[in-house]
């Protein structure tokens, strides 16, 4: 009887053993591969910074929209590097007034973004905490400026250059193509891999090009923006 029950015990204990090395071995894999995901989420963009006097923008808030597709890699116990495609949308609006008639204005910029994040993402209940921050480069593809006022409306496309010239056509807005900063994030990743994100943005490049004609050295524009994101990965 004593010989059964002990070969009991040590039946039970291997099974126990067993069966804790077969979740951990699981749970291992699950982390421990590349994810591919996809993204998508409301924005709040702005452009922030001076005009030639050195006077701050008045921009308003434009309410945007993003989505692409990521890629995370395991680089550690609870820590990945994501990166992805992004198609954004940036810009701002506002107000000026143009021979004393007041003009809404609306800017918007098409971009394709290139994100680089370190996530730190421990368990926290039945999924994982996400922590995140890292750099982006950004290249405009696309865009337009529309003014409303005064019963008239006018939109001119954006054109992206960094130096513009008095050759250039009158008739566009200019922008520089290239946008980069830095993201901050912080969400919750569920167990059935359905996430969501706050997220933070800081353009540190002047999107502003180098009029030749004028003296504007003290003018900066930067992408600036807030927004919530919804995820999933496979």
């Amino acid at each position: 009887m004593k010989k059964i029950f002990k070969l009991n015990l040590i039946l039970c204990a291997v099974f126990i053993v067993s069966s804790i090395q077969t979740n951990a071995q699981s749970n291992s894999n699950s982390a421990n591969h590349v994810q591919f995901g996809i993204q998508t989420g409301i924005q709040f963009q702005n452009i922030n910074g001076s005009d030639a006097n050195n006077n701050k923008l008045s921009n308003d808030l434009l309410i945007a929209f993003n989505a692409g597709l990521t890629l995370t890699f395991p680089i550690a116990p609870e820590f990945f590097v994501q990166s992805g495609l992004y198609y954004s949308l940036k810009g701002a609006t506002g107000e000026e007034i143009d021979f004393g008639v007041v003009m809404k204005r609306n800017i918007k910029i098409n971009y394709i973004e290139l994100p680089i994040h370190l996530l730190y993402k421990p368990m926290l209940g039945n999924g994982h905490l996400i922590l995140g921050i890292g750099p982006y480069l950004a290249l405009g593809i696309s865009g337009k400026v529309k003014y409303e006022g005064g019963g008239a409306s006018l939109t001119q496309t954006i054109k992206f250059k960094n130096s513009v010239s008095l050759t250039d056509p009158g008739n566009y807005s200019y922008f520089r193509p290239l946008d980069a900063g830095a993201d901050l994030i912080a969400g919750y990743e569920f167990s059935n891999n359905i996430s969501f994100q706050l997220d933070a943005q800081l353009g540190l490049l002047k999107i502003n090009p180098k009029y030749e004609f004028a003296n504007d050295s003290k003018t900066s524009a930067k992408n600036t923006g807030f927004g919530l994101t919804i995820g999933y990965h496979f």
